[in-house]
């Protein structure tokens, strides 16, 4: 599921450790960029970033637990990975309650850490196509009439064409002309994926946890 251009950001003081996990990402086909400090990433974030970061929690200037809120602040989904010589259990708890996908221990298994990193990046690939799932789905209802988008709140509701037919005032022959727009306009033959459709723009159906 991995994305082609995602991108493993190394965010390490520590020459030796920054370079070693620069090795690890390359031995896999792995694209990575490295980053000397929590500032140096800062400077170089945008939106568009694709990936996953993994980060030192103690570094000089901004620390990797400063880092981590100040992302948060720019609404960063990036899954972050923190790798530390230093974590104590109640920085890990502080790290995974702002949303860290995990909290790696120095020394570390090789394996444990791709198997780690691998997971985050399918992570921040299936938000990101759940977001432009989303965002179709979300120009499919804008092109509903005022009519035809009571009409499917009430069909995904499970209500008959005599029963919304009663309710809005209409005929039943008119429900059905209704709800034959709504399923051309949001491009689906099946009443269940237009549910699916409607909580996904509602943002009541989430991507399965990775």
């Amino acid at each position: 599921m991995t994305e082609e251009n995602a991108m493993v950001f190394i965010v390490e003081d520590d020459e030796a450790v920054r370079d070693s996990i620069e090795l690890m990402m390359e031995s896999v086909d792995q694209p990575a960029k490295t980053y000397v400090d929590a500032q140096a990433f800062l400077d170089d974030y945008n939106s568009s970033m694709s990936g996953c970061i993994v980060m030192d929690v103690r570094m000089p200037g901004m620390n990797g637990m400063e880092l981590h809120r100040r992302l948060n602040e720019l609404g960063c989904n990036l899954p972050i990975i923190f790798v530390t010589g230093h974590g104590d259990i109640q920085m890990a708890v502080e790290a995974m309650q702002n949303g860290a996908l995990d909290f790696v221990t120095k020394p570390y298994r090789e394996q444990e850490l791709l198997d780690t990193i691998s997971r985050a990046l399918d992570k921040d690939a299936a938000k990101r196509q759940f977001l432009i799932e989303k965002r179709v789905v979300q120009e499919r209802l804008a092109t509903l009439t005022a009519r035809e988008t009571e009409v499917m709140e009430m069909m995904v509701d499970g209500n008959a064409n005599k029963v919304i037919g009663i309710d809005l005032g209409i005929s039943e022959r008119t429900v059905e002309i209704h709800r034959g727009r709504v399923m051309k306009k949001m491009k689906t033959h099946s009443l269940a994926e237009l549910v699916k459709m409607v909580l996904v723009a509602k943002g009541r159906l989430m991507p399965k946890a990775v």
